[in-house]
C-alpha cells in the first residue's frame, strides 16, 4: 500500500534529512551557551545586559524565520515535483525581502541602541552595556539576510550537511574570537560585552561567505545565473506572500511575546533575570536540536503534498510525531538529570545557582509539551500551508494566556521566578489541545503550488 509508511525507511530518511539540521541547531545553541558562559564570568550584570540586548536580534531572527518558513512550504513542494525553476525564484524572493528588512534593523541598531535597550529595562548600567552590544553587532543583520534563504534552500534540497559544516566552522571561530576579544588576549584590549558582539560579527561574515562559496563557486544544484532567482509575476508573488504573511506575523509576535516575558523578568532583581537568561540558553540547546524534527516534517510531508499524495502525507506526519514525542521525553529526563551539573558551569552567586537549578527542573517537566506544540506549528501545519490557523493558535495562546500570567506572577503577585516560569507553561497546555484537534481534522492537508507549477512565463 502506497499510503503506508515503512518505518525503517523513515528512520533512515530522518537520519539523512534531520540529523545534520539537528547537529547544526545544537552547534548554534552551543555558541550561545559559550557566549553566555564567557560573558557570565564577568558578572551577572553583563550577562543580563547581553540577554536583553539579544532580544532585538531575536525579534529580527524570528521575523526572517517566519517569512522564510512560509516560503519553505513552496520550496518543499516544488522540490517534490522537481520544479527547479520556481524553486530558485522562491529563494530569490526571500533574499530580496530579507535584505530590505535586515537593512531596517541594521540602521536601527546602529543609530538608536540606547533607545532600544530602554524598552527592555530601566537599569542604567544594563542599558549602557546592552547598547554597546547592539551597535557593535549591527552588521549581523545583513549577513543573516543572505545566509538564511540559501541555508533553507540547501536543507530542503536534502543538502543539510553544507550548512552544518559552515556552522561548525563558525562555532569554533566564534569561541576563539570570544576568548580573544572579551578577555583581551594576544595583544587585544579587554572589550567585554563589546568583544562578544564583535566576535559574532566576524563569524557571521565567515559563515555567509562559506555558504555563497558552496553554492556558486562549487556549482551546487541550487546555483544558477542570477536572473533565474528573479522575474516573478503577480500570481507568483501573491501566492507566496499570502502564505508568508501569517508565518511572519506569527514568528514576529511570538518573538515580541518572548521579549515581553523578558521585559517582565527584567524588572525582577538582576540575579533572578540572569538565572532565567542562563536557563533559557540551556533550554535552547535541547529545543533547537529537537525542533529540527519540525524542519524534517516540513520537508518530507511537504514533498508528499506537492505530489498530491495526501493520505500518505498524513500518515507520514503521524509517524514523525511519534518519533518526536519519544525524543522529547528523553530530552526532558536528560535535562532533569543534568540540571545540577549544568548550573555549576555559571559563575553565579549561591542564590543565582539555586534559582537556575529550579528553573531548569521546571523546564524539564514542560519540555515535551513545548516541543509537541512547536513541531505542529513549524512542521505539520506549515507543510500544508495552514499558516493562518497556526498564527491564530500560537498568538492567541501566547498573548491571552502566557504573557498575562507572566506579568501577573512577576509584577503583581511577586512570586519566585521559577513559579512564574511554571505559570507561563499553561500556554503550552492550551495550545496542545487546539493543535491536536486541528491535526486530526486533516484541514491542514493541502497542496499550495497547484496553478503555479504549470505556468511557463514565471
Amino acid at each position: 500500500m502506497e499510503h503506508q509508511i515503512d518505518r525503517k525507511q523513515l528512520y533512515k530518511t530522518l537520519a539523512v534529512v534531520v540529523l545534520p539540521i539537528s547537529l547544526q541547531q545544537l552547534i548554534s545553541s552551543s555558541l550561545s551557551l559559550v557566549d553566555n558562559l564567557m560573558i557570565g564570568s564577568m558578572g551577572e550584570a553583563e550577562l543580563a545586559a547581553v540577554g536583553l540586548a539579544t532580544q532585538f536580534y531575536f525579534i529580527h531572527w524570528m521575523m526572517l524565520f517566519g517569512f522564510s518558513s512560509g516560503c519553505n512550504t513552496f520550496l518543499s513542494q516544488f522540490y517534490g515535483t522537481g520544479d527547479w525553476k520556481n524553486f530558485r525564484k522562491v529563494v530569490g524572493f526571500v533574499i530580496l525581502v530579507a535584505l530590505c528588512g535586515g537593512t531596517c534593523f541594521f540602521l536601527g541598531a546602529l543609530l538608536f541602541p540606547t533607545q532600544i535597550m530602554s524598552i527592555f529595562t530601566d537599569d542604567p548600567l544594563t542599558i549602557q552595556l546592552g547598547a554597546q552590544y547592539i551597535r557593535t553587532g549591527s552588521p549581523c543583520f545583513l549577513c543573516i539576510a543572505i545566509n538564511v534563504p540559501f541555508t533553507a534552500a540547501l536543507r530542503v534540497s536534502e543538502q543539510a550537511t553544507i550548512p552544518l559544516r559552515n556552522s561548525t566552522i563558525a562555532f569554533f571561530g566564534n569561541t576563539f574570537l570570544n576568548y580573544v576579544f572579551i578577555f583581551g588576549k594576544f595583544g587585544f584590549p579587554v572589550m567585554g560585552v563589546k568583544g562578544a558582539a564583535l566576535a559574532t560579527v566576524c563569524c557571521r561574515i565567515i559563515e555567509v561567505s562559506l555558504t555563497l562559496f558552496a553554492v556558486f563557486v562549487r556549482k551546487n544544484k541550487v546555483a544558477a545565473p542570477l536572473k533565474e532567482f528573479f522575474g516573478w509575476n503577480r500570481n507568483f508573488v501573491v501566492r507566496v506572500v499570502k502564505n508568508c504573511i501569517p508565518t511572519t506575523i506569527n514568528e514576529t509576535m511570538w518573538a515580541a511575546a518572548t521579549a515581553a516575558y523578558n521585559a517582565a523578568y527584567g524588572h525582577l532583581p538582576v540575579t533572578a533575570f540572569a538565572a532565567v537568561q542562563a536557563a533559557n540558553t540551556v533550554l535552547n540547546m535541547f529545543t533547537m536540536a529537537i525542533y529540527s524534527l519540525g524542519d524534517g516534517m516540513m520537508i518530507l510531508v511537504g514533498q508528499e503534498l506537492g505530489r498530491r499524495k495526501f493520505e500518505r502525507a498524513y500518515n507520514l506526519a503521524k509517524e514523525i510525531i511519534k518519533v518526536s514525542l519519544g525524543v522529547a521525553a528523553f530530552a526532558g529526563v536528560l535535562l532533569f538529570i543534568m540540571s545540577g551539573p549544568i548550573s555549576g558551569l555559571f559563575n553565579f552567586t549561591e542564590e543565582g545557582l539555586s534559582l537556575l537549578r529550579k528553573i531548569l527542573m521546571v523546564y524539564s517537566f514542560t519540555l515535551i509539551l513545548k516541543l509537541y506544540d512547536g513541531i505542529h506549528i513549524t512542521g505539520t501545519l506549515r507543510a500544508g500551508g495552514d499558516t493562518k490557523f497556526a498564527m491564530f493558535c500560537e498568538l492567541g495562546t501566547m498573548w491571552l494566556v502566557g504573557v498575562p500570567l507572566v506579568f501577573l506572577g512577576a509584577l503583581y503577585l511577586g512570586l519566585p521566578v521559577y513559579w512564574v516560569v511554571l505559570m507561563s507553561a499553561m500556554e503550552e497546555v492550551v495550545k496542545a489541545m487546539i493543535l491536536s484537534w486541528r491535526f486530526l481534522s486533516k484541514k491542514w492537508v493541502n497542496n499550495v503550488i497547484r496553478g503555479i507549477e504549470s505556468v511557463d512565463n514565471l
